[in-house]
C-alpha cells in the first residue's frame, strides 16, 4: 500500500471515529453499542448492494438499479412459502434464486441490446424495470404488515455486555467474506481475469476472443446472488416490504460511490460507516432528521477529498 493510500485510510478512520465519539459523548455505553452494532448489521446491508453494483459495473459497464427489487420478490416469495407451512430454508432457497433468475433476464435478454448506449441511459432502464418488478410484487400481496423472522435472531452472543444475534454477525461476516472472494476470484481465476480486461476495454476483449456473453452472464449471476441474500436480510433485520427493500439501492448506490465504482474494500469500509453514522444519528436530537442523507453525504465528501489538488481545466484534469 503506497504512502496516498495509507493517509487517505487513516485520515477516513479518524474523521469516522471522530464523528462517532462526538455523537456518542455522554450517552451511557449499552445505548451507543446498541446503535453502533445495528449500525454495522445495516452498513453490511449497504456495503453488500454496493458489493453488487461494482462487480456488475466493472464486468458489463451497467449500474444496476434493480437489484433492491429483486431482492424484494425473492424475500416476498420467501415469506408466502413460509406462511404456506413449507421448509423455511426451501424459502430462503427460493429468495436467492427468484433474485437470481429476475437479475439473469435482463442480463441476459435485455441488457446486449443496450451495450453499446450511454452509462446513463443503461442505469435509468434497470431502474424502470426495477420499478415493473415492484408494481408487479404490489399486485401479487397487497400492503399488509410482514414479517421474515430468521433461526438465528434468537441465537446471541455477549460483546461487552451487549447481545450480538447471529444474524448480525452473519451479514457482516457475509459482507467481509464476499469481498476477500470476489477479489480472489478477479484476480486469480480465468473468468475473473476475462472480467478484468472486459471492464478495461470492452471492444479489445472482444478481439482477442473473450467470450463477452457469457463473462457478462456469470456477473449479472453473482450480482443476482448477491441481491437474493441482501434482500433476505434486509427483510429480517429491517421490514419486510417491498418498497422499502427495493429502494436500499439508493444507499447502496452511495457506498459504491465511495469506493469510485472500482474498490470491492472501499466499498465495504463506506457501506459499514455509512450505516453506523446513519445509525449513531439518531443519538442527536438536531441530526437525526438527516439520517437519510447521511450516506450521499459521506459519498461525497470522498470524492471530493480524491479529487483533492486536481484541477479541471476546458481539456480535461490537469
Amino acid at each position: 500500500m503506497d504512502r496516498t493510500r495509507l493517509f487517505n485510510w487513516l485520515v477516513f478512520a479518524a474523521a469516522m471515529a471522530a464523528i462517532c465519539g462526538w455523537l456518542a459523548w455522554g450517552k451511557p455505553f449499552k445505548i451507543t453499542g446498541l446503535f453502533l452494532t445495528s449500525g454495522l448489521a445495516v452498513g453490511s446491508l449497504y456495503a453488500l448492494g454496493g458489493i453488487g453494483m461494482v462487480v456488475l459495473y466493472r464486468a458489463t459497464g451497467v449500474l444496476n438499479l434493480a437489484s433492491g427489487a429483486a431482492g424484494a420478490a425473492g424475500a416476498m416469495i420467501a415469506w408466502q412459502l413460509e406462511t404456506w407451512g413449507l421448509w423455511p430454508p426451501l424459502g430462503w432457497l427460493a429468495c436467492i434464486l427468484v433474485a437470481l433468475a429476475i437479475t439473469l433476464a435482463y442480463g441476459r435478454f435485455l441488457a446486449p441490446r443496450l451495450a453499446w448506449r450511454d452509462t446513463v441511459v443503461k442505469a435509468v432502464a434497470t431502474l424502470g424495470y426495477a420499478l415493473i418488478i415492484l408494481g408487479l410484487v404490489a399486485f401479487i400481496w397487497i400492503d399488509d404488515p410482514r414479517a421474515l423472522k430468521l433461526p438465528t435472531d434468537a441465537v446471541g452472543i455477549q460483546v461487552m455486555g451487549l447481545r450480538v444475534t447471529a444474524t448480525r454477525l452473519i451479514v457482516l461476516a457475509a459482507a467481509i467474506a464476499i469481498v476477500v472472494g470476489i477479489h480472489a476470484f478477479l484476480g486469480r481465476t480465468r473468468v475473473g481475469l476475462q472480467m478484468r480486461a472486459l471492464a478495461n476495454d470492452r471492444d479489445l476483449s472482444a478481439l482477442v476472443g473473450i467470450p463477452i456473453l457469457k463473462v457478462e452472464t456469470i456477473a449479472w449471476g453473482i450480482a443476482g446472488v448477491i441481491a437474493g441474500f441482501t434482500g433476505l436480510m434486509f427483510a429480517d433485520l429491517i421490514r419486510l416490504e417491498p418498497v422499502v427493500i427495493t429502494f436500499m439501492v439508493i444507499p447502496s448506490v452511495a457506498a459504491a460511490i465511495a469506493g469510485r465504482l472500482e474498490s470491492l474494500a472501499l466499498v465495504l469500509i463506506g457501506g459499514l460507516s455509512m450505516g453506523v453514522i446513519e445509525s449513531m444519528l439518531t443519538l442527536s436530537p438536531m441530526l437525526k432528521g438527516a439520517r437519510p442523507i447521511a450516506p450521499f453525504v459521506i459519498a461525497a465528501v470522498v470524492l471530493l477529498w480524491y479529487q483533492r489538488g486536481t484541477r479541471l481545466t476546458f481539456g480535461g484534469k490537469d
